[in-house]
């Protein structure tokens, strides 16, 4: 047993895919080990900005010998034959034993195959790992064919702390290791860029702790949690000795971590006449601009500190100069927002509305101006189904929706779209109503955002996106495979999120029909119904509900209801709950006895059996109980307002499940009287058709 470092040095890895390439080269290398029969212990994933490595506990240092036996054709099977087995087992005719078996004698080839050095497995094992790398995105550089996300510089291997001899085929010229077209594997790392820029002796390493500790010591903190951990506790303890507080900041603490190879937190301050600014805004310019966190009191709101890390050993001289830089950059982002902000707030939103025509919105889709006459339109359209929605107040915000995009604030800060025209419609005296929908209506923008906070948002929003939907499939710009530059498949959803959490009953394919009026198209493209209906399908399936049970519940897709988004939400939910259920369970296996008998004889008959049965007819007493079920079950309302609606009527149902079990029991359906066995046919006909008009039974597995 030996322990294994692998260590890829190259030009700082986009702060986005560290964790993947750190868990994908982890998964990669122990997938190799185990194809070749190489056990293993635990594995320790590391990635920094120029440094993704992995290090394997107790690798045996010997593939394990391997004796086969193989059983090969007759021994008097044509000679064609025999050849093709030697040739597959690698070995001569005299090699070949002869063994009398029960089904005749047989040739056979007994392999003895010795395990080899792990040693000289890795380096294959480790090129081709690093040819096969799935990088989202990757270069190549130089004259090089070699793909990397960035240009590569060393290959690091050892095993039980001896460097490994190898290279890694660049196809070209090769990095700063050597000026062929290989990468010869070496045993050095290296430290921090300006701290430690001497390189870092691997050879004996004796745990991944060592591995860790020998980076630290060249000012690397290669371990990503610790560095993480190291930047949380950097900057709460400067928060905390100011007198104030980190903000949350996950995600942007995430790419810090990714961006620095030894945190330093340093604390700034923002001259107080700037945080008169909209709060949007200072995170905009203080978080997603420079990369600095934010701090707040304990109410959560701004406060005049953020924290800078810095990627350099402290030192407070340097600190004070890195600080002041950084203050400088700050504070002239933050006076180019006041000033915006200043302007904009001189001129009333609804003023901006003419320079829209001046703004394209797509080549065949108009301008913006054009897009907002739409919204206007559609948002009448779709207000009075969603509850609580003061229409005209929605039609107001579609109207100054898209105002903001000509303002200076957003020219210079596009994320803040929607947000800085809640702010001026507010500031020019818009009801709370309108700049709430005209702020909020780009939302949900993914699985983790918030709905718009209104009613009025939630129309502005759908009206929006169903805008765009059907605009852009009318153009022909519809997603294909993995390419959605226009981000449609996430407006789908976002129009499905509204409609659930909003409970909006609203047949989607009128409003469709209405916005594609107002594109001028004839129609909406036919693809795109199918299209929404699909990422329904998929959230519900997210969602925990069976992939047989949305189909049912979903059925052919051309019955009535079928275009009601949350109708059928709420049927596969409902369906699922009956289903889980001793009456639903007991009801389907009745359902696939009568299915399958119908089936089988409707085969025989060449045609359907019409769902009617005469009484008069009826020779058992079981014959007239399902009959009197079957009558007596009320007609499925198509227009059902919940769930509870939905799941009552198919508990309605679970009262077939005793007189479906009798009628097994006590009736045989082909019966010898032709008239009688007709009869039976019509009444399961009759229990198929009250099934299929609540679901799809059929599309149900298991």
């Amino acid at each position: 047993m030996a322990d294994l470092l692998i260590e890829i040095i190259c030009e700082e890895i986009p702060a986005r895919m560290q964790p993947r390439a750190m868990a994908d080269l982890q998964k990669l290398i122990l997938a190799r080990l185990d194809d070749a029969g190489l056990t293993h212990g635990e594995a320790h994933g590391f990635v920094a900005p120029r440094h993704l490595a992995l290090y394997v506990d107790d690798v045996a240092d010997r593939q394990p010998d391997i004796s086969e036996e193989r059983r090969g054709p007759r021994a008097d099977a044509p000679e064609k034959a025999i050849e093709g087995f030697m040739k597959s087992a690698g070995l001569t005719r005299d090699q070949l034993v002869e063994e009398d078996t029960p089904k005749g004698r047989f040739l056979f080839a007994r392999i003895e195959k010795a395990g080899v050095d792990a040693a000289s497995l890795l380096p294959s094992m480790v090129t081709g790992v690093l040819n096969e790398f799935p990088w989202p995105k990757s270069q190549r550089w130089g004259g090089t064919r070699f793909r990397w996300v960035r240009p590569l510089h060393r290959v690091n291997l050892l095993f039980g702390g001896a460097p490994i001899d190898g290279e890694l085929d660049l196809g070209g010229a090769g990095g700063d290791a050597g000026g062929g077209a290989g990468l010869p594997f070496t045993a050095a790392s290296r430290g921090h860029y300006f701290e430690s820029p001497q390189d870092i002796d691997l050879v004996g390493l004796t745990s991944a702790d060592d591995y860790v500790a020998r980076l630290r010591a060249g000012h690397v903190m290669v371990d990503r949690t610790e560095r993480r951990q190291a930047i949380i506790d950097g900057a709460t303890g400067l928060a905390e000795k100011a007198g104030t507080m980190l903000r949350p900041n996950e995600a942007l603490i995430d790419e810090i971590c990714g961006l620095v190879e030894w945190p330093t937190a340093l604390f700034g301050v923002i001259e107080e006449r700037f945080m008169a600014l909209p709060g949007e805004v200072l995170e905009a310019s203080i978080r997603l601009h420079q990369k600095y966190l934010t701090t707040g009191s304990a109410d959560g709101s701004l406060q005049p500190g953020f924290v800078v890390i810095s990627n350099r050993l402290s030192d407070p001289q340097r600190d004070a100069v890195i600080l002041a830089g950084n203050q400088r950059v700050l504070r002239a982002r933050l006076a180019d927002a006041e000033f915006f902000w200043q302007e904009d707030g001189r001129t009333e939103l609804e003023s901006q509305l003419p320079r829209l025509a001046d703004l394209a919105f797509y080549e065949g889709l108009g301008s913006v101006a054009d897009k907002v006459a739409r919204l206007e339109r559609l948002a009448g359209v779709i207000a009075p189904s969603v509850a609580g929605c003061d229409a005209g107040m929605a039609v107001r915000a579609a109207r100054l929706a898209k105002a903001d995009l000509v303002t200076g604030m957003v020219g210079e800060f596009p994320e803040l779209q929607g947000i800085m025209g809640g702010y001026y419609a507010r500031n020019a005296g818009e009801a709370a109503a309108v700049a709430d929908a005209v702020a909020g209506h780009y939302r949900p923008q993914g699985p983790s955002d918030d709905l718009p906070g209104t009613p009025e948002g939630c129309v502005v929003s759908l009206a929006d996106k169903i805008d765009s939907l059907v605009g852009f499939f009318g153009v022909g710009a519809k997603p294909t495979g993995s390419k959605d530059p226009f981000a449609l498949r996430r407006a789908a959803l976002g129009v499905i999120r509204i409609i659930l959490e909003m409970r909006i009953r609203m047949p989607i394919l009128p409003v469709l029909a209405s916005a594609a009026s107002a594109h001028g198209f004839a129609a909406p493209d036919p693809d795109l119904e199918p299209f929404i209906r699909e990422r329904l399908r998929v959230s519900l399936r997210d969602a925990g509900l069976a992939h047989d049970i949305v189909a049912a519940a979903f059925g052919d897709g051309t019955g009535t209801g079928q275009d009601d988004i949350l109708g059928l939400a709420d049927r596969a939910a409902a369906l699922s709950t009956f289903l889980g259920g001793d009456d639903g369970a007991g009801l389907v296996a009745g359902w696939r006895r009568a299915s399958s008998i119908l089936d089988a004889e409707e085969a025989k008959a060449g045609q359907g059996f019409d769902p009617v049965s005469d009484p008069q007819l009826f020779v058992e007493d079981a014959e007239a109980g399902l009959y009197a079920a079957l009558t007596a079950l009320p007609e499925p309302d198509t227009q059902l307002q919940s769930r509870g609606d939905i799941l009552a009527v198919m508990q309605s149902l679970g009262g077939l499940r005793q007189p479906i079990d009798a009628f097994f029991d006590s009736v045989v359906v082909n019966h010898d009287d032709t008239s009688t066995r007709l009869n039976r046919l019509g009444l399961l006909a009759m229990v198929r058709q009250a099934m299929q008009r609540v679901a799809d039974f059929s599309r149900l597995e298991g």
